[in-house]
């Protein structure tokens, strides 16, 4: 009864808030079957809503594009089996960027998303309606992708628990990628502990997902338990927003003075590659991976109806992609991938986790003309663990002008636990 209650408490508020009234858009579809639903396990009783790119069984997987505007999920992802399993209800499918192509939760083919935090501003992307959704109180949790920030971005903008989980960590069976060798389903919520409860489940390796591996069980219990003898690494970079900046060292102050913990400044000598890299991966894996939807078996033909990042990909992607160059400029990125992975090996050995703000500037207004080039500089700091593979994790620690500012706290490959410990930690505060 409990249960229901909280049920037809979100549903009236998605009805009020999401497309009448403040209209947040953050919900596509609404379920129909979710009073049906439900079960006993680890997430009984909890509500969830679905990035629009992951596949539910009998709800619409439309990317945010009206290329799959009518395209009705056969099957259910593997991290939607993992969370019926344990009585997780799924409410409802959130809106994106279309095809998780964008920063600001503005390209989706149904309408932006809205901040619920500030409405005139954008969410932030791609998985904006995640975020927001969660923000809002339309949910207790929701699953995002995030392939260079889709997940943080607008967790932080929205004053939300947002994780990306170390790459290969969460089987991907049943997600529409933009970029295979970056791309992580992932999780956001109100708090660390949540964020944790539904990671946990959704974790794992999947024979379906050839690049899954296996990763050690959460222990949500020890969570709770403060980390002793933390070296905790500044990012050393100049960010626009100085107050911003303030936010976090303000916070590490604290969490140094009331933990013991050390703190030292450090240097990612290729962190200037990682936008550049990352564009360059994206632009190839993503017209690579479009090439399915030529009208034929999915939807609409894809250059037909998509909007104009999407082909900004597509047309960048063949470009790179064309015989006469050989593959050349993808290999420069793996390589340049690479040496990325290898700097941060290199500084774990120094420091227990990396602690930057999530986001370096404050969102803009939507519908605001600004330029590719500062679009694409709200995942300069979030990049760079995508393409070292690391898990990381966006955490709230206050506002500016009532903006939501996020602290980004990166950690190891396959070092969630850890990760997770000192964000519980520095939320406590």
């Amino acid at each position: 009864m409990v249960v229901a209650g909280k049920l037809k408490s979100y549903l009236k508020e998605i009805e009020k808030n999401n497309k009448k009234g403040k209209k947040i858009n953050a919900i596509l579809e609404v379920n129909p079957n979710v009073l049906k639903e439900g079960g006993k396990g680890k997430l009984a009783g909890k509500i969830i809503v679905v990035k629009s790119n992951i596949n539910v069984k009998g709800l619409n997987a439309s990317c945010g594009s009206k290329v799959l505007e009518d395209y009705t999920a056969p099957y259910n992802a593997t991290v939607i089996e993992k969370i019926k399993d344990e009585g997780g209800l799924i409410i409802g499918m959130a809106n994106c960027d279309e095809f998780a192509s964008g920063s600001s939760g503005e390209t989706s083919a149904f309408g932006p998303t809205k901040n619920p935090a500030v409405l005139d501003l954008i969410p932030g992307g791609s998985s904006s309606g995640s975020s927001a959704a969660v923000a809002a109180d339309f949910c207790d949790m929701a699953l995002g992708s995030d392939t260079g920030g889709s997940i943080r971005n607008p967790a932080s903008h929205c004053g939300v628990v947002g994780i990306k989980p170390t790459y290969s960590s969460v089987s991907r069976y049943g997600l529409i990628d933009l970029s295979m060798s970056l791309d992580q389903i992932g999780v956001v919520a109100k708090n660390v502990s949540d964020a944790a409860l539904l990671l946990d489940v959704i974790r794992g390796k999947d024979e379906r997902d050839a690049i899954s591996q296996e990763s050690k069980k959460l222990n949500l219990k020890k969570i709770e338990e403060i980390p002793r003898n933390i070296v905790v690494g500044i990012l050393d970079f100049k960010v626009q927003d100085k107050r911003i900046q303030e936010l976090i060292d303000r916070k590490i102050s604290e969490a140094s003075e009331k933990y013991g913990w050390k703190v030292k400044k450090i240097k990612l000598d290729n962190l200037d590659l990682a936008i550049a890299t990352y564009y360059l991966l994206v632009y190839v894996e993503f017209f690579s991976g479009t090439r399915k939807f030529d009208g034929r078996r999915y939807g609409e033909k894809i250059e037909n109806v998509a909007g104009p990042e999407v082909l900004r990909r597509i047309l960048g992607g063949s470009e790179i992609s064309k015989a006469e160059h050989h593959g050349r400029y993808y290999h420069l990125g793996l390589k340049a991938k690479k040496l990325i992975a290898d700097e941060f090996e290199k500084t774990f050995k120094k420091v227990d986790c990396i602690i930057s703000p999530t986001v370096p500037r404050l969102p803009h207004k939507i519908g605001e003309k600004i330029s590719i080039k500062e679009m694409y500089s709200y995942d300069t700091l979030t990049t760079p663990s995508n393409l070292a593979g690391n898990c990381a994790i966006s955490i709230p620690i206050g506002k500016v002008e009532d903006v939501p500012v996020g602290m980004q706290i990166i950690c190891d490959k396959f070092q969630e636990q850890k990760m997770l410990q000192i964000a519980r930690a520095i939320e406590k505060i």
